[in-house]
């Protein structure tokens, strides 16, 4: 069976972008692949400063968003990945495959290092070669990923055919993207060119996935629109990015497409629309909430998960990191 891996930041609330971009998607696909979900720990701390404690806490809640949302720990691996030394292992030997023009051609480097570039970690500068081991130590074959990691994903191909070339060998395979479709990308409810963040200033810009009922309707009354009809065609939404998001993530949690929603609301007014919404929101997001603070609640239930999902996790890496050693050259210790 192919394996796949994907990974969630614990840096604070999940959100809907997180649920439907994410999440929703490995829910979907648990019972179809070897799969393999993990808190990246490691990743949150290339951007400091940041507190101890709230990164443990993180790292238990999201690993209780993906148990509320249908991640089942038995059919699949929940882990964190600072449990794992071999993601780490596995990095440094990719360090000494990758080149440092594959890496400063990455976007996502620029946009979070800002204008204060020489006062960047070298772990924020050197993350995606970490992100190439936390799949290739389990020999996926293929990532869920948004548009904005797909960058990420070619480097990491790069990466495994460098060294498969390198040493002469087909030892790590090239992972496959996986894209899904409606509302991949969800963007701000107060501006629509941005993504929806945990960072933004505003709570109005994003639903969290532990919001109540009422906060919940109100973000969506809330949410910036335009003056126009909820039009016909995805074609008219073109200029208009709110409108085209707030469609889009309807019909995610619908689990339809575009298409269908304006045929429904074609015509109306967005406070029509966002009545059907806010329902439509709470009765998807309400359970997955409610079960998630409960697991929060529970630390030692969620420990054990996350142990036993890092047992699993090392009996699969550890080989993989041994042969990568030998094929290197590195002595048997």
């Amino acid at each position: 069976m192919n394996r796949i891996f994907s990974g969630v930041q614990p840096t604070g609330n999940l959100h809907l972008g997180n649920y439907l971009g994410a999440i929703r998607n490995w829910v979907q696909l648990q019972r179809d692949y070897n799969s393999i979900f993990c808190v990246v720990d490691m990743h949150a701390i290339t951007m400091p400063p940041h507190d101890p404690e709230v990164l443990r806490r993180a790292t238990r809640e999201v690993a209780a968003g993906m148990i509320a949302a249908g991640i089942d720990p038995e059919e699949c691996i929940i882990f964190n990945q600072s449990a794992v030394p071999a993601h780490a292992e596995l990095t440094w030997i990719f360090n000494c495959v990758a080149r440092i023009g594959w890496l400063n051609r990455m976007t996502q480097f620029k946009e979070k290092a800002g204008k204060n570039r020489e006062n960047a970690t070298v772990g924020l500068y050197d993350y995606p070669v970490l992100m190439a081991a936390d799949v290739l130590v389990y020999k996926g074959t293929h990532v869920p990923v948004g548009d904005d990691q797909k960058q990420h994903l070619e480097l990491m191909r790069d990466i495994a055919q460098a060294f498969n070339s390198m040493y002469g060998v087909d030892f790590f395979p090239l992972p496959e993207p996986m894209i899904f479709g409606e509302a991949t990308r969800v963007m701000s409810l107060r501006d629509g060119t941005k993504k929806m963040s945990k960072s933004d200033t505003s709570e109005y810009s994003r639903i969290n996935m532990t919001d109540e009922a009422d906060d919940i309707a109100q973000k969506i009354r809330k949410a910036k629109t335009d003056p126009h009809p909820i039009p016909e065609t995805a074609a008219e939404m073109a200029d208009r990015p709110e409108a085209k998001n707030l469609i889009a993530i309807y019909a995610a949690l619908e689990g339809t497409d575009t298409d269908t929603v304006l045929k429904q609301f074609a015509g109306k007014g967005f406070g029509d629309f966002k009545k059907s919404f806010a329902e439509l929101a709470v009765e998807v997001l309400g359970p997955i909430g409610s079960e998630m603070k409960r697991l929060t609640e529970d630390t030692a239930a969620v420990d054990a998960v996350l142990k036993r999902g890092a047992d699993r996790a090392r009996e699969i890496a550890e080989p993989v990191v041994r042969e990568a050693k030998e094929i290197v050259g590195f002595l048997k210790p």
